[in-house]
């Protein structure tokens, strides 16, 4: 069982200059030549990485509550987000939405085997939370049509990283704001010459086909061709 979400398009309604930067086009846009491909996804992943690691790192407030410069698995989310750009799995509701439900499940999941009557217990089943979180994430995601391979990552961090676990219910805010940060400079770079998101909610349904022309049996045929060239068969 899966949620179906409808498609809905406001973009077109918005002035040119805006939509252009959330990812409208009127007409298709024209491939671009192999290394400009490689130059966007170059320049843009180095760009979105630097921009998420200066607001954790050099952040006072992010400091003083011992957030790590970066969550891992936002790496693997700019090969997506900045070098497969068309690709579902890189649209904007799989970037937020999977990253932050794989980031509950993971605490949620982690925080009932911390339950244990001591904590060297806790350690010692560590994995099996951390393979519990990505199993259960996966389905989630799923089910949610919000399937972003990164996030499977994201999902057994509190199990396995002390840091992310130390941070506890914290580490949603900051996986929500780490996505929030990829896909806003995704936005200003991704657009300049290629087009990010190619959907937001759900991807356009494909144009339906032409209706096929209905055309008489062959018997009704000859009975009209009959009447019209004036041969109308009489009953005997």
């Amino acid at each position: 069982m899966t949620f179906s979400i409808p498609s809905v398009n406001i973009l077109p309604r918005l002035p040119r200059w805006v939509s252009h930067w959330f990812g409208y086009r009127p007409t298709p846009p024209k491939p671009l030549p192999q290394y400009l491909v490689w130059i966007w996804s170059f320049f843009a992943a180095f760009c979105g990485l630097c921009v998420l690691q200066a607001i954790f790192n050099y952040s006072s407030y992010f400091e003083r509550r011992h957030v790590p410069g970066i969550v891992a698995s936002f790496g693997a989310s700019a090969v997506l987000c900045y070098g497969a750009i068309d690709a579902p799995l890189a649209q904007p509701r799989a970037l937020i939405f999977g990253h932050f439900l794989s980031a509950l499940v993971g605490i949620c999941i982690t925080k009932l085997f911390s339950l244990m009557p001591d904590e060297e217990r806790f350690n010692s089943l560590r994995w099996l939370a951390a393979s519990l979180s990505s199993a259960v994430a996966i389905v989630v995601m799923q089910v949610t049509q919000t399937t972003h391979p990164p996030a499977g990552a994201t999902a057994l961090l509190p199990a396995v990283d002390d840091a992310i676990w130390e941070l506890s219910w914290y580490f949603l805010p900051v996986v929500l704001l780490s996505s929030v940060i990829i896909m806003a400079v995704a936005l200003l770079l991704n657009n300049i010459q290629r087009r990010y998101p190619t959907f937001w909610i759900a991807p356009s349904p494909p144009p339906k086909p032409a209706p096929t022309p209905v055309t008489a049996p062959e018997h009704q045929k000859e009975h009209a061709e009959e009447k019209l060239g004036g041969n109308t068969l009489l009953p005997r």
